[in-house]
Formats: structure tokens, sequence, C-alpha cells
């Protein structure tokens, strides 16, 4: 649960910074949660919400969000969107693109469609909160057959702000694509800093693009181990932080009753009355280690963007990649390698050269790689394109409100994966 202090501290930046973010009504949600309904305020707000809590309960992530959705597209003068994880706003909004014309006629009649995963009984009373809307169908019509450039800012000229859950790790990417598309024009928030489902930092900063957390002493005691590792490592304590370094993150969230390595990696920004300032870096869970080369998570997304920029017209929605250990036989008889799998919009194929680049990025940014490359001790990466939509299926499948790994090593999704592969 989230902190009294911290929920106050949340909602104060954002007024100061938003002057009509409180508004009442003015917040629509987008986030699954089904085992326990509530606002990443962190307490039931419901004077500023759109968005009934049920919605976001129900037992299919995908249906929660096209409800949700539904939702906040009743509201013409919302001002802020918030999302549990900027991976359900990226979803919704691909649920828009593909299937406007349904919301559209659900918003004129004022009904709620039959679909997977919405029993009927949620149904009906949901659908008892909606009513027909025939001027903010037309307006979804009009703004949707323009295109979805800038489609967040357009349904909804009003809004402020987008906040979201998580912004860092795997996220980026989503918090990426929007920026450059649907969200176009719009800050990003990210106001809080969470490890292990305890809460350790907030952002009062929102208008930075980078988001930098306060650590706040009280909410979790933590400790850091220098990084690189030292060889006999000793923790250190908020006090004794320097700025500039990185450090590992030691938790214990509750005193006496656990205190592990979180496998975060942070650097110290700066301080805030003498509290340090902190940037997650990366998860050390996340990275790609067929021969020990360790090549983390964030550092190959770099690596895959620059190579999607030599492919004309391609723009990025989503990748995972797996150490070919995990396909067993049907890797093939070469060495050890990585095999990538991608969704892209704006290409439909590529060319064995497109796909190598790829590899000649990692080459290029990553000297260790290169080396076992050049020996033949690891093998050829292997690009798969994914077809639409496929890793929106995944998530789901995954039955878990938590962000998807980026480096997958579970088999059973990696098959789901695999059965999407189109070239």
């Amino acid at each position: 649960p989230l902190p009294t202090q911290g929920s106050l501290l949340y909602l104060d930046t954002l007024r100061a910074t938003f002057p009509q973010a409180l508004a009442p009504r003015g917040t629509a949600l987008l986030s699954w949660a089904p085992s326990h309904p509530r606002a990443p305020a962190g307490w039931p707000l419901p004077t500023l919400y759109c968005t009934p809590a049920e919605a976001g309960a129900l037992p299919s992530r995908a249906a929660a969000l096209r409800v949700q959705l539904l939702f906040a597209l009743q509201e013409h003068a919302l001002r802020v969107l918030e999302a549990g994880l900027a991976t359900e706003l990226h979803d919704a909004l691909a649920d828009l693109r593909a299937g406007w014309p349904g919301l559209a006629q659900d918003l004129a009649l004022g009904r709620l469609s039959p679909q997977p995963g919405l029993p009927e009984g949620a149904r009906a009373r949901l659908q008892a909160l909606l009513a027909p809307n025939t001027a903010r169908a037309a307006q979804l019509r009009a703004e949707c057959a323009r295109g979805f450039e800038g489609i967040v800012q357009r349904l909804w000229p009003q809004l402020e702000v987008v906040v979201v859950g998580t912004a860092h790790g795997a996220e980026q990417l989503y918090c990426d694509a929007l920026l450059q598309a649907d969200c176009k024009g719009l800050p990003f928030y990210c106001p809080f800093y969470r490890v292990a489902g305890a809460l350790l930092g907030v952002n009062l900063w929102p208008e930075e693009p980078a988001p930098r957390f306060l650590l706040c002493p009280d909410w979790a005691f933590c400790e850091f181990l220098p990084c690189p590792a030292e060889e006999e490592p000793r923790t250190a304590l908020l006090g004794e932080l320097w700025e500039g370094r990185e450090y590992g993150l030691v938790l214990t969230a509750r005193p006496g009753e656990y205190r592990c390595c979180a496998g975060e990696v942070l650097r110290v920004a700066g301080f805030h009355k003498q509290c340090p300032l902190v940037e997650p870096v990366r998860r050390e869970s996340q990275a790609l280690s067929v021969r020990g080369e360790s090549i983390p998570e964030e550092r190959f997304y770099r690596s895959l963007c620059r190579a999607v920029g030599m492919w004309p017209g391609a723009r990025l929605v989503d990748y995972i990649c797996v150490e070919s250990a995990l396909l067993g036989a049907s890797s093939g008889a070469c060495a050890p390698h990585y095999e990538v799998f991608v969704e892209l919009r704006g290409l439909r194929d590529l060319s064995e050269g497109q796909r190598y680049k790829l590899d000649q990025c990692l080459q290029e940014d990553f000297p260790i790689y290169k080396s076992f490359r050049f020996k033949g001790s690891i093998g050829p990466l292997r690009l798969h394109l994914v077809g639409a939509g496929a890793f929106a299926r995944l998530r789901e499948a995954l039955g878990s409100p938590l962000p998807m790994p980026r480096v997958l090593r579970e088999e059973r999704l990696l098959q789901l994966i695999q059965s999407t592969v189109i070239s």
C-alpha cells in the first residue's frame, strides 16, 4: 500500500504543475488490477475519475482496457489520462486504432457491447452508467478518420498530462512510441518509484522528460552496493551516497520481514534537501548472456532502435529476445545465439541484409559481443517478424498486471509468440 505521505505529495505536485488536473471527473484511468482495483494515486478518489472501479477489475485485461477506454471517450473535458503501466495505455490506444467504429457506435447508443472476458452481470452494471452521446461519437469518427498522429490531444483538447505508473526499464519502449505518435505534444509524468511491491521514492518534477525520484527514508529501509562490485563489498546508507555513481539496491521493505538484493541499479542524479535523487538505470536480471557477455536490456534496446532506423518506413511496436538454448533443437545446430522477435509498423518484410543490421549494431556497440562473434563462439543473431497485435495477446496470456519481461525466459510464452511469426 502507498503511504499517505506519498499520495499527498503526488496530488500536491500534480495540482501545482497542472492547475486543472484535479477537476472532478477530469481523470480517466486505464489500469488492469483484477485482485485489488485502485488508482495509482494510492487511495480511492471517486470524484476525480470518470472510469468506474469495477471496469479495472474485470477478469480479462483486454476487456478491462476496452471498457475503461469507452468511459474515457465519453468525457470531452479530460485533464489527466492515467495508466498503471505505459503498456496499458499503449494497448488501449492500439484497440482504438483497430476498433474505433465499434467504440463510436457504442458511444452513440450508450451501450456496452458483449465481448470475451466481460461477464454479463458486470456488463449490465457498467452499461447502466452510460448514456447515448451522438455528438461525441461523431467527433470520434471524424478524428480517427484523419489518422492517429496526435490522436490523444485531438480527442481530449483540454488534456494537460499523461500519468504512468512506470516509465523506465521495459516500459521505456511504450513511452517512446506514445510520445512519438498517439500522445505527441503531451508531457509524461511517472510519479512513483516502486520495487518488489515497496514504494521507495516520489518524482516532484512532472515536466522533466527523464524521471528522477526523491528517496524517502521512512518508506522502506534501503542499502546500496557500489557498481561495479568491489572486492569486499560494503553496503552504503542514504547519507553515504555519492552524486554520479551507480549502486545496486538492497531492500528491506518492512523492518524484520526480509532483506534482499532487488536486482535494480540506480544512478544518484543529485540531492534535494540532503535526500538523494535517483534515476533507475537497469535491472540486472534482464540481460542476454549466452557466453558470459551480459548485454543489459536497456543497451540492447538502444542497439535495436539504431537498427530499426536503418529500415526505411519501419516503426518499432514491440520486441522480446531470448537465448537460443530456450528453443532447444528448433534453434538449429549452430553456436548459441540470440533469437529476437519484433513487431513493426510500416514495414511488412525485411531482407537478409536488413536483418543483419541488428547483429552489426550489436557488434559495434559491444566489443565483447563482436569478439565472440569473430571467434564463432556466438552464432549470428536471428530476427523474426511477428503479426500485428501479437504482443498484446502475449500480455493477455501472461495474466499479470506487472510489466512483461523483455528478455524472455518462459517456454510457454515463447511458444505462444513463435506461433505468430510471419517471417
